[in-house]
């Protein structure tokens, strides 16, 4: 059987288990903008209970914040990762579980042994459930199946019915009536761009799902509809160990502030190529082009507009950094116009395949280098996992002052002040 843990409310309760003064109160954590704006990304049960929604903008919805002395934090994702490590230590010092996995910072998997009935499979995951929540302050919710995506219906159910106090055992007599109740678009893999269309086709639930012909599915949607196909009926097909190679890698951020200068632009440019890199390598993959975009405010109307994008083509596909990197300079080269006010730029990497064996330009390079190239940021990448993400930074990369650490990047309706990092200085990967 697979166990799955999902955290929840993750951001909201990891404010309020290093604040317990706060339980019992409405709490909100969101990110924001120049403006003193953005929006809702978590909130606490009691803050639900207020008719607030995650992605509400926080200037939409600041006269129910202030009436209901509503705590807003800014989002932290390094104190928030911080958080899920000790939820991994917890588990894995209990030694009840095999397989465990993080698959997200607020998401975990795990195989049970052979347990006798529901009843006493319920028991052995209480004992887990309760040594996370007493060793974090951290409420989860746990779902027990035969595959990982009925793991998550289970999960699902633990979640939306309080009856089952936070764990659900999805058992293979009670598969169909529990993807009966399952709106479609809740099932794990249905994207919310996917879900309009299969309910069109007439897909309402995920048994509705489930009933389509192997065919069928394989035809419209898929090998991963497929799997998910057979995982819903219980057969196992995902292997989450070793996850999709992704065909694109993006890294971008949308500015706290916006910036005109070329050199603090083409700074941020840099550590988004570097961290798209490092993303490359650790799916063993290669790329062979380099896109670089950027934009001003679409919202501001008071502002001149301007939005681009380049894209290099290298000679031979590569995950070496300096060589991304000078890709990345030379994009964003072709279209950076001064005097504008940028919001938000990226870096993708394109044209990915596997690095097993990657064909060689006989006037450019040699087997050689490659192999100098690998081993150099097989190093790297060693010790920056070792001491801390940009530990070793190419001299490229220009030290820049982050905006954060003003008052003025801080909203709170409480006299509560998160001192650390900020969710705008984290680069995202999509």
């Amino acid at each position: 059987m697979i166990l799955h843990i999902d955290c929840n409310s993750f951001y909201a309760s990891c404010e309020v288990s290093l604040r317990p003064e706060l339980k019992g109160r409405p709490v909100v954590v969101a990110n924001y903008n120049e403006a003193g704006g953005g929006i809702i990304l978590a909130l606490s049960k009691e803050a639900k209970a207020l008719g607030l929604k995650r992605g509400n903008p926080v200037f939409q919805v600041k006269e129910v914040l202030q009436e209901n002395h509503v705590v807003v934090f800014p989002a932290n994702l390094v104190k928030y990762v911080d958080i899920s490590r000790r939820i991994v230590s917890v588990v894995l010092e209990l030694d009840m579980v095999t397989d465990f996995h993080r698959y997200s910072v607020d998401e975990f998997f795990a195989a049970i042994p052979p347990i006798g009935n529901r009843d006493d499979i319920v028991d052995y995951i209480a004992v887990i459930k309760e040594k996370i929540e007493h060793g974090t302050g951290i409420p989860v919710s746990c779902g027990i199946a035969p595959t990982y995506t009925l793991a998550k219906v289970a999960t699902w159910y633990a979640k939306h019915y309080d009856g089952y106090h936070g764990i659900c055992v999805l058992q293979k007599q009670n598969i169909k009536k529990a993807l009966q109740g399952l709106p479609i678009g809740d099932v794990w893999g249905v994207g919310w761009r996917s879900a309009p269309k299969m309910k069109q086709m007439g897909i309402q639930t995920a048994w509705d799902f489930v009933q389509k012909p192997k065919g069928f599915v394989n035809r419209v949607f898929h090998l991963p509809g497929v799997r998910m196909w057979m995982e819903l009926q219980g057969h196992a097909a995902i292997d989450i160990s070793r996850p999709p190679k992704q065909q694109t890698i993006m890294h971008s951020r949308t500015f706290t502030y916006m910036i005109a200068g070329k050199e603090q632009l083409l700074t941020y440019v840099r550590d988004y190529a570097v961290a798209a890199a490092r993303k490359l390598r650790d799916q063993h993959s290669v790329c062979q082009s380099v896109t670089v975009f950027a934009n001003t405010n679409r919202h501001r109307d008071d502002l001149e507009q301007y939005s681009n994008s380049s894209t290099v083509r290298m000679a031979v596909a590569t995950a070496d950094t300096t060589t991304i990197v000078k890709a990345a300079e030379q994009a964003f080269d072709n279209f950076f116009k001064p005097y504008y006010q940028y919001k938000r730029a990226g870096v993708i990497l394109g044209d990915i395949v596997g690095d097993e064996a990657v064909e060689q330009d006989l006037f450019l390079s040699s087997a050689e280098t490659t192999r100098k190239q690998r081993r150099l940021m097989q190093a790297t990448d060693d010790i920056n996992k070792r001491f801390g993400m940009n530990h070793i930074r190419l001299a490229s990369q220009m030290l820049h002052q982050e905006e954060s650490g003003e008052d003025k990047n801080t909203v709170t309706f409480e006299p509560f002040r998160n001192e650390t990092t900020d969710i705008n200085d984290i680069i995202e990967v999509k």
